[in-house]
């Protein structure tokens, strides 16, 4: 699902759609997209310490999609996170 709706946000970024709130993220440029990612992780903080596993799930979700979106205004990719976690866990496991 996470490689999927990089595609949809990829999508919106280079066929952009006039009532698409991603892109209305795209227009604000990449500080607004960090202000978001931080509002969300902010909520993520407060839904695990006083929510619902429910509102827990969706704030988990709401800053997944902005942490997306932030990647694809900088260019980078899932491939590329997964990559540098690939890269740690060799380093921590040749490390034992």
């Amino acid at each position: 699902m996470l490689n999927q709706l990089e595609r949809i946000i990829q999508d919106r970024k280079n066929n952009p759609k006039p009532d698409s709130y991603t892109n209305v993220l795209f227009d604000k440029g990449v500080s607004k997209i960090s202000q978001k990612v931080g509002e969300e992780a902010t909520e993520v903080i407060v839904a695990a310490l006083s929510q619902s596993r429910d509102e827990q799930i969706g704030e988990l979700a709401d800053l997944f999609y902005h942490a997306l979106v932030l990647m694809a205004q900088l260019d980078i990719t899932l491939d590329d996170v997964f990559a540098e976690l690939e890269k740690r866990h060799r380093l921590k496991s040749s490390d034992s």
